[in-house]
């Protein structure tokens, strides 16, 4: 499709997706991730609020499920990316006593908790492994690295 001078991309509809790339277990996988990293941002929200934090980048909250399933879905992938903070872990738990939970979404709950170290000058994430030299973080100092010449 092409787009003349006066024609906006906003104006134009996009291709149709073939069918056959349909994969329900993948729908059904980050449906359930969507809905874990709700009741992480709802503990968040609440932090932020009683001014705990200012940004999401501030946290390194507890992820609590009560499903062995749930806690393999964040195996190959970084909870931390997901809720856009600092630190994230996630536990089996058997009990959601004193965590933060959202009715609606069985079998996870949240332990909010500030995520230590300093604050890395590149990313904004809160780590401990941020030097005091450099004001940066591990991964932000192999990336500094690579762009500098030889």
């Amino acid at each position: 499709m092409r787009f003349g001078m006066s024609q906006s991309v906003h104006l134009n509809d996009f291709f149709p997706v073939p069918k056959e790339w349909a994969n329900p277990g993948l729908i059904a996988k980050w449906g359930r991730i969507r809905e874990l990293r709700r009741v992480v941002t709802g503990a968040l929200e609440l932090a932020r609020a009683d001014k705990s934090i200012g940004s999401s980048l501030e946290a390194a909250p507890v992820l609590a499920v009560s499903d062995a399933a749930d806690k393999a879905l964040f195996e190959s992938i970084d909870l931390a990316e997901i809720a856009i903070t600092s630190v994230a872990s996630v536990e089996t738990v058997s009990s959601f006593d004193g965590f933060y939970t959202i009715p609606e979404i069985r079998g996870a709950g949240v332990k909010f908790v500030k995520a230590d170290g300093g604050k890395c000058a590149r990313c904004w994430r809160v780590l401990e492994e941020t030097r005091a030299d450099t004001h940066l973080c591990n991964r932000c100092t192999e990336a500094v690295a690579a762009l500098e010449p030889a």
